[in-house]
This record gives C-alpha cells, sequence and structure tokens, in this order.
C-alpha cells in the first residue's frame, strides 16, 4: 500500500483526490486542510507520499516542504497552477526537495477529472518509488558533496567501476555540443550540473527537460542566476554560443540546425511519435544530422522512462561520448538506467562527477 497524504485548502479538491485515489486499490489516505494540520499528520500517519498545494492558510506549501524536508524527510508532489507565479514557486519547491510537481486542473475540477486523475496517479505512483535521499535538498547536498571532492584537473583515467567499457577518444574538435536530457529531478540536477561549468565553458550546452512551456522559462532564469554559464530558453531560432545553456521550451521539442552563420538551436511543435516533450530523442539525432558523432556529448540524467536512450545509442555506436547518471544519485533511475544497461555509456557517474569528467575530455 502507499500511504498518501494530501495537503489542500480546497475542500472540493480533498474530495477530487479522495474520489481519484479510493478508485485505485493500493492507497491509503489521510487529509490536511493546510501546512500546520499537515505537520501534525506527518509522524502519526508516515506517509510515503505527500501532495502539497502551494497556497494555503496559515501556512503555505513552501514553508510546510522546507519543514518536512527538516522533520521527517519525505516524497513531495506538488500541485502548482499553469501561472508564472506557480512555475516560481514550483521551482523554488524542486529546490527545497519536492520530487515533482502536477499542473492543476483549470476551470470547473470536476469537469477536468477524465484527464487530471490518470496524470495525477502517475505522478504519485512514480513519486511513491523515487528515492528519497536523492530528492531531499538535492541541489544543496550535491554541491556540498561536490564541493568535498578533490579538483576535477587532472582526473586519473580509468581508474572507477563508472569508467568500465569507456573507450578511448580522439582529442575533441573546436565546434562541438554538449547535449543534456532529463525529466523527473531535472531542475535540481541542472542546478547541480551547470553549476559545475565555468563561464568559459568551449562548447554549447542544449538541453531538453520535460516539463511544461510556462516552466522552462522561469527555469531558464533560474539557472541563469545561479550559474557562470549564460542560460536562455530557446522559444525561437538562437545561435549556439560557447559559455552559454540553452533550455528547450516546454511542450515543443528542441532541434538542432545550421545556418550560415554556424550552428543553432530551433523550437519546432512537439512531434506526437515522440511521447515526451521537449523530445531528448528528437533533440539528439537532429544534432547527429548536423554534427559528427565525435562532436558531440551526450548527459542523461534522472528521469522516469527511457526518452533519450536510443538516440544516445546512436551517438555513442558512432563514436560519439555518452553519460548516464548513476542510480546512486538519480531520483528516477529510468532514462539514465536506460542507457547504461544498454550498454551504450561511455560512462555512468553520480551527478556530482558529470561536470568534472566534462572538463576533462574537453580540457
Amino acid at each position: 500500500m502507499i500511504r498518501l497524504l494530501v495537503v489542500d485548502d480546497s475542500a472540493l479538491l480533498r474530495r477530487l483526490m479522495r474520489q481519484i485515489f479510493e478508485a485505485e486499490a493500493d492507497f491509503e489516505l489521510a487529509f490536511a486542510r493546510d501546512g500546520i494540520e499537515a505537520l501534525e499528520q506527518l509522524h502519526g500517519f508516515k506517509p510515503d507520499v505527500v501532495t502539497l498545494d502551494l497556497t494555503m492558510p496559515r501556512m503555505d506549501g513552501l514553508e510546510c516542504l522546507d519543514r518536512i524536508m527538516v522533520e521527517r524527510p519525505s516524497r513531495v508532489v506538488m500541485l502548482s497552477s499553469l501561472t508564472a507565479a506557480g512555475a516560481e514557486e514550483t521551482l523554488e519547491a524542486m529546490a527545497l526537495g519536492a520530487v515533482d510537481f502536477v499542473l492543476k486542473p483549470a476551470g470547473a475540477l470536476s469537469l477536468a477529472l477524465a484527464e487530471f486523475a490518470p496524470r495525477v496517479v502517475e505522478t504519485v505512483r512514480r513519486a511513491a518509488g523515487a528515492r528519497l535521499r536523492a530528492s531531499a535538498r538535492l541541489a544543496e547536498r550535491l554541491r556540498a558533496r561536490a564541493a568535498s571532492l578533490p579538483p576535477p584537473v587532472p582526473v586519473p583515467r580509468l581508474h572507477a567501476a563508472a569508467l568500465a567499457g569507456e573507450r578511448g577518444f580522439a582529442e575533441s574538435p573546436a565546434e562541438g555540443l554538449v547535449l543534456v536530457g532529463t525529466s523527473t529531478g531535472g531542475p535540481a540536477a541542472l542546478d547541480v550540473l551547470l553549476a559545475g561549468l565555468p563561464a568559459d565553458f568551449p562548447w554549447p550546452v542544449v538541453i531538453a527537460q520535460h516539463m511544461p512551456a510556462t516552466f522552462t522559462g522561469p527555469l531558464a532564469r533560474r539557472l541563469d542566476r545561479q550559474c557562470a554559464l549564460r542560460v536562455t530558453e530557446v522559444s525561437g531560432p538562437q545561435p549556439l554560443r560557447p559559455g552559454q545553456a540553452y533550455i528547450g521550451r516546454g511542450d515543443a521539442d528542441l532541434l538542432v540546425g545550421r545556418r550560415a552563420g554556424g550552428l543553432v538551436a530551433l523550437a519546432a511543435p512537439s512531434d506526437p511519435a515522440h511521447r515526451w516533450h521537449p523530445s531528448v530523442d528528437r533533440m539528439v539525432d537532429s544534432a547527429l544530422g548536423v554534427l559528427p558523432p565525435a562532436a558531440l556529448i551526450g548527459v542523461l540524467m534522472t528521469g522516469m522512462g527511457y526518452d533519450g536512450a536510443a538516440a544516445m545509442g546512436r551517438l555513442h555506436a558512432g563514436g560519439g561520448r555518452t553519460i548516464a547518471e548513476a542510480e546512486s544519485s538519480a531520483v528516477v533511475w529510468g532514462m539514465p538506467g536506460a542507457l547504461a544497461q544498454s550498454g551504450a555509456a561511455s560512462a555512468v557517474l553520480p551527478l556530482p562527477r558529470i561536470a568534472p569528467r566534462l572538463l576533462e575530455w574537453l580540457a
């Protein structure tokens, strides 16, 4: 049984959540009307997952989440509104340790039941299987862990099990791209990855993060404030420059093309042939269409499913380099696990070691 604590000040939404989860056979439910009641339930009910509203009286969702992660770290799914303010608060919640988020229904809750119910059930089930130790205050803890590691250069070659099967590579070409794919747990993981790269990083970093369109702009602005690279959202054609990172607009796909001036990032309508968007597979395949595999490095980090594993497998087979995040640091080892288990990962590394490996390869 999955013990689920629903925290929301709306009686209608609590009633809707009860209706949804009582229809499932493997959930035990408890409810709270605000953050104070949630904290009272935390130790007695001992939930496996908490769904947490952001806007509540007495104690709001962010304050409650902060207390949860101190008092009894738990897998938390935020219930977010599809607004700019809701996106900013949700990203703050992810930094505090929330595992995932789900968008509240727009308009009448009862009318949105058919669409909302399967989405919230899938998200809560996914959260129940997430690694709590990797999600609670992920960015803060992994930054501290990375700071305690030896300097990234020089890094001994072929000395760890994570490097098993890694091939030797020729010197990296001057023109190239780092292609990053991630999903559940991705915002905090991107925070750690990009914070480890200097302002003069020699290749552009192109990122497909599964996320709605309302959230990718705030995510890019948040990361831009927190790292040395310049980070922007790709909503139209943009030239790809060293020292910059580019995040694909949510609910669309991110493609790499070539124009007279050089490489460009393009926003394209989402392709229904791909399940997740922005599609990592489609991004990587587009890059393979304009650059040789040796000029590409694929990085697949935490996320549910398998998006990116097939295209990064093709990149690896052509002589390119790939990194899969290790299971020990991933919130959900779905996407990187699919790459690692296929044998197409040049290296399998915990998150704090990925940026040093990129610096080593491109030194």
